[in-house]
């Protein structure tokens, strides 16, 4: 918060002095222009409007809308009020409003000079428009953006068709690496699979407003998929292009474009958002034993409506009644009846009534053993032979600590290393080369996330990709304003009503 105060004057200052040679042609001391703040409460006199403008112009984000206002206000001071004036005045005010001031053309008019200017209906409706895009892009980007939960991996915790706000101002804003784009899509044009809705003319590095917490165990968080750089648009961020090109090649991929389709790039901001529950924070060291995480050697609460899979042997299956009453899903149940491993993803508690259904002859809970490796988790490599249930030890990274790095853990960091802060590594037989130097440590210049989701055994997360860095971090899940079944009709209970206006916990 102190960095946030330290900026606002001085941007503010910034902007102000783009105008003072229009100060001055206002009949104001072009020195005003240099004091923070009340730069600002000149500037309102000078345009005509009321005090209580000022009340935004400290409000972070706001302010950003606000002062686009007063530049708008400030030309028609020179009497432009063409939409192509006021739009350069807004995109290149540190041209545009020192051009006003020194240029002898134009001339200053005051307030009660100026003729009233009627507007056309078309120009009215323009402007409003204008307005409301300006308005829901700054709050969307700084302050609150809606979010629909569409899959099923942070089950019961947050439904399949949950609509919840995602908090910006939590852990702190983003700037947008890629200001300019689309408004109101994320990565890719409406009706298209690979049309892009950004470009790149623009580009910023990563920048983090303060925030009014940092993120703490058991957060549920959205961020962009770590993976999301390159994807297939046809299987998009559904199946990684990194698991891709380990299952049939890169070769293959960018060959059969039938197949595959387009092998894109994407720049953080524009990455596929994920919901998940943080499980660790840097400086962790992560375990999972059984199914039970450890974080630090302290073993974590699993969440009140969590699941994992459990085999249930019912013969003759599992009533719909029963079925509505425990909220067991059609999409789930219908997997359970076709599978011949009859694992059936549900909670402690949904398990313990099965158990007492005279149709059901066995509940027992499916764990994978010690030892027993899965290949395509992270960090894919067969010294660490994890799986889903039993992962782990494990350091997630922390910002200026310094570790030691050798053959036997470079897969580990190796991405992180290169791909996420920027480094050239190279491995040369037994010795391992950052940025062309022969190195035994490595720094951490950023911080990192674990993520996993409530649903532990049908959830895509950090167990298949690894971790989450603090640049791709959108924003905190807050509250749940609209719950949707999708496997029911709108007047056949599609609304869930006591899953409405919901605190995320």
């Amino acid at each position: 918060m102190l960095g946030l105060i330290i900026l606002l004057p001085i941007s503010f200052t910034i902007i102000a002095l783009f105008a003072l040679p229009i100060f001055e042609k206002a009949g104001v001391p072009g020195w005003k222009t240099i004091i923070p703040f009340y730069n600002l409460y000149i500037w309102l006199q000078i345009i005509n409007k009321p005090m209580w403008w000022y009340i935004f112009l400290i409000i972070p984000f706001i302010n950003v809308f606000m002062v686009m206002l007063m530049i708008v206000e400030l030309v028609k001071c020179f009497n432009k009020h063409a939409l192509w004036e006021q739009g350069l005045a807004v995109i290149v005010p540190f041209v545009y409003l020192p051009y006003l001031g020194i240029s002898s053309d134009e001339k200053y008019i005051p307030i009660d000079e100026r003729k009233k200017i009627k507007k056309t209906w078309t120009r009215e409706w323009v402007d409003a428009i204008i307005f409301a895009v300006i308005a829901a892009t700054i709050i969307r980007t700084f302050l609150i953006e809606a979010y629909t939960i569409p899959t099923s991996s942070m089950e019961k915790s947050l439904l399949r068709g949950d609509f919840l706000f995602v908090s910006k101002i939590a852990f702190g804003p983003k700037a947008p690496n890629t200001p300019l784009s689309f408004p109101f899509v994320h990565h890719t044009m409406p009706l298209s699979s690979d049309r892009k809705s950004f470009v790149e003319w623009i580009k910023f590095s990563y920048f983090r407003f303060p925030g009014f917490s940092t993120i703490k165990n058991n957060d549920v968080v959205v961020f962009n998929y770590p993976e999301g750089d390159t994807v297939s648009t046809v299987f998009q961020s559904n199946i990684s292009y990194y698991r891709l090109i380990k299952e049939v090649g890169r070769e293959n991929i960018w060959r059969n474009k039938r197949k595959y389709g387009n092998i894109i790039y994407r720049p953080v901001d524009k990455r596929e958002n994920y919901i998940k529950r943080c499980i660790g924070i840097p400086g962790d060291t992560l375990q999972i034993i059984n199914q039970d995480v450890y974080i630090n050697g302290e073993m974590l609460d699993f969440p009140q409506d969590g699941q994992f899979k459990y085999v249930v042997d019912a013969p003759k299956g599992i009533n719909k009644k029963f079925r509505d009453e425990v909220d067991i899903s059609d999409e789930d149940y219908d997997i359970w009846k076709h599978s011949q491993y009859k694992e059936l993803p549900i909670s402690k508690e949904v398990a313990q009534e099965l158990e007492n259904r005279p149709s059901v002859k066995r509940v027992e809970k499916s764990v994978e053993k010690t030892g027993q490796w899965t290949p395509y988790l992270f960090p894919f490599d067969s010294r660490y032979p994890w799986n889903v249930d039993n992962y782990g030890p494990l350091y997630i990274p922390k910002k200026g600590v310094t570790i030691d790095i050798d053959l036997d853990n470079i897969s580990i960091y190796k991405r992180l290393i290169k791909v996420y802060e920027g480094n050239d590594l190279e491995i040369r037989g037994e010795d391992i080369f950052i940025n062309g130097e022969k190195t035994s440590t490595y720094t951490f210049s950023m911080d990192y996330y674990w993520m996993m989701g409530d649903n532990r055994h049908n959830s895509a997360d950090s167990r298949f990709w690894g971790f989450v860095p603090e640049d791709h971090v959108v924003g905190k899940a807050s509250f749940v304003w609209l719950s949707l079944d999708p496997e029911k009709s709108l007047f056949g209970g599609k609304i869930r009503w006591n899953k409405l206006f919901r605190v995320i916990r």
